[in-house]
């Protein structure tokens, strides 16, 4: 009689997961992040930094912040020097010093889109106060706060500053800052992605009713994306940090992420892992976890 060969189930066994690769490139957030809340950067985050680039792993900054804004970090840039700055809007060579930037990729949000983008909101959000962000220039409505150490350019209304001869038409529009007085931030947020659609991307940073909207498509991830493909990298060789709704994006396109101690719900709900608060100096815990590994 012959004997029954090896039998096989016909039920798929679980793979085990393939191993992380290493990663060639770091991509971390500042604010809430990097930095810590008296916006400095720790020795141990700047040691960490270096010996990333010292390892061969690349580290993009990536950011809300417009470049003018990059100071706190532009000591530590390595090798390229390069930031992405207003949540994708921009990829900027800091290599030049404070006020001496230089603008690599400019990816604008046109001005009809903008206007459109302002009166939805408008009407969807009664009382929204705007601001207007460009590669070197800002301008504001009257009512929008002071919320930063910055005299504007120009005081003006929202559909006046993005007029075709409104102030600055010769600078691209990066980005338009919403600032409601009285909404919760996060309602605020879902409300403003249901108005203005597809003719803006919309997202936010900081912890009031403070909304970002770039172009459409335009993000961290996106930019990030396209920095990569000109070098050759994959996702799955990213690294990723972040704390706020603006990088749930990236964070969920890089292979492997981190949301900070101090995240958004919404970021640490995206991310592949946990570190700690930035006043921990969560980027460098993992960072130097990262180094080792290597090893």
């Amino acid at each position: 009689m012959r004997e029954n060969g090896p039998v096989t189930s016909a039920t798929r066994q679980p793979e085990t997961p393939a191993a992380p690769l290493p990663p060639r490139l770091i991509a971390t957030d500042l604010d809430g992040t990097l930095l810590r809340d008296d916006q400095s950067v720790s020795p141990r985050t700047v040691a960490a930094l270096a010996a990333a680039e010292e390892a061969g792993i690349e580290v993009f900054f990536v950011t809300g912040r417009p470049a003018r804004w990059m100071d706190v970090v532009s000591e530590h840039v390595h090798g390229h020097g390069l930031a992405i700055c207003g949540n994708g809007a921009a990829v900027v060579d800091l290599h030049g010093g404070p006020g001496a930037h230089r603008f690599v990729k400019v990816r604008a949000l046109e001005r009809e889109n903008a206007l459109d983008a302002v009166r939805l909101l408008r009407e969807a959000a009664p009382g929204t106060m705007y601001a207007v962000e460009q590669t070197y220039g800002f301008h504001q409505e009257p009512g929008y706060p002071k919320m930063h150490l910055e005299v504007p350019d120009s005081l003006s209304p929202a559909e006046h500053l993005l007029a075709p001869d409104g102030p600055g038409v010769d600078e691209p529009v990066l980005k338009i800052l919403a600032f409601h007085p009285t909404m919760d931030p996060d309602a605020f947020l879902t409300l403003a992605r249901l108005a203005v659609g597809d003719r803006a991307n919309v997202t936010r940073s900081s912890p009031s009713a403070l909304l970002e909207l770039s172009g459409p498509n335009v993000s961290k991830a996106s930019t990030l994306a396209l920095c990569c493909a000109e070098r050759g990298i994959s996702h799955e060789e990213v690294v990723a940090f972040g704390d706020m709704p603006n990088d749930v994006e990236m964070l969920t396109w890089a292979g492997r992420s981190y949301a900070m101690g101090n995240a958004h719900p919404d970021v640490i709900a995206a991310a592949s892992g946990q570190t700690v608060a930035n006043n921990e100096d969560g980027v460098a815990v993992v960072i130097e976890q990262l180094i080792a590994e290597r090893v």
